[in-house]
């Protein structure tokens, strides 16, 4: 048996191959069966570089039914940016499970946004209001533009407001979604100018600390929280969190990584089974979502390795069909 040719694709590669609506599927996949069992999901290793103020991340998993496994490595280094540099840096390596042939290695940035768009997608289509058609967004980086790609293929978003502590960065994103999506999109003077009227809320921002008050949440919000994923930062305020329905990509995961939801444990606000809902539950039927109209509910994703196995299986699919990327020599 020969070696099939190892697929290699770029981020513009991956973007093509991996569409939102497709995203959005593969991520009720992927939670469905780690609900399920069927998924075989470590803890991420984590390689402080404090000198650097870095960090690596390694992330396997492995899907039984889908006859794949990954392997996603991460590196963050907060003082890129001053040099020009991505924040983030990634590769994501699939496999097929039955033998362990490498099949193709993508670009873990561009994966990893879409995938985490996707996710909050799978969560506003399960939790938000069904006439959700405002929205506020919280950061103008590339995964606040995946966020709102991803709730307006869920729900009828006719306007948007996003707020960022850097006021050009928020009148780009505003000008570039709005040419992208056909949605009104607007840059906020203040979080309580994009809260104003919103029913969909997403945070992603690197902010340490929460980026609203609780008071000038709308009745009936839905959150996607994707920004902290350390123990020590937070971007939800404690008394949102405290009355909130609270649902998680993975509780292990939330409760080890999501600083929104341990600072507030710590400090007395909730008790451990305040997080205890996972997505996969809802998508298995063994979890029920919003319970009325009125109701805050948050979504809180810290971004596991069986999104990354799913979004490439699902990228490499079409990718082959699209005739994209290049083949690697072995």
């Amino acid at each position: 048996m020969s070696l099939n040719p190892l697929c290699y694709l770029a981020g513009d590669d991956v973007r093509q191959a991996l569409p939102m609506a497709d995203a959005i599927d593969a991520m009720r996949e992927a939670f469905t069966q780690l609900a399920a069992g069927a998924a075989s999901m470590p803890p991420r290793i984590r390689l402080e570089l404090p000198e650097v103020d870095g960090l690596v991340l390694l992330m396997p998993c492995r899907a039984a039914g889908l006859q794949r496994m990954s392997l996603k490595i991460v590196h963050q280094f907060a003082h890129n940016r001053a040099v020009g540099l991505p924040l983030l840096q990634a590769l994501v390596l699939l496999a097929d499970a039955t033998n362990g042939q490498l099949l193709a290695l993508l670009d873990g940035a561009a994966l990893t946004a879409i995938r985490t768009g996707a996710a909050s997608g799978v969560a506003t289509q399960l939790l938000a209001r069904a006439d959700a058609d405002t929205a506020a967004i919280f950061g103008s980086g590339v995964q606040a533009r995946t966020q709102l790609e991803a709730i307006c293929s869920v729900r009828p978003v006719r306007r948007a407001r996003v707020f960022d502590q850097d006021p050009a960065g928020a009148a780009k994103f505003a000008a570039e979604m709005t040419a992208r999506l056909g949605v009104a999109v607007e840059p906020a003077a203040s979080p309580v100018q994009a809260l104003a009227g919103a029913r969909i809320v997403c945070t992603a921002t690197t902010s340490s600390t929460a980026v609203f008050e609780d008071r000038d949440l709308a009745p009936g919000a839905h959150i996607n929280a994707v920004g902290s994923w350390r123990p020590t930062t937070t971007e939800i305020a404690a008394d949102t969190v405290a009355r909130a329905r609270v649902f998680v990509d993975q509780r292990e995961a939330a409760l080890e990584e999501a600083g929104d939801l341990i600072l507030p444990l710590r400090a007395g606000r909730i008790m451990p089974e305040h997080v205890r809902q996972e997505l996969g539950d809802l998508l298995t039927g063994t979890a029920r979502g919003r319970q009325n109209p009125e109701e805050i509910t948050l979504f809180k994703s810290v971004g596991l390795a069986v999104q990354d196995l799913f979004a490439a299986a699902r990228a490499l699919a079409n990718a082959r069909r699209l005739g994209l990327g290049m083949e690697l020599p072995r």
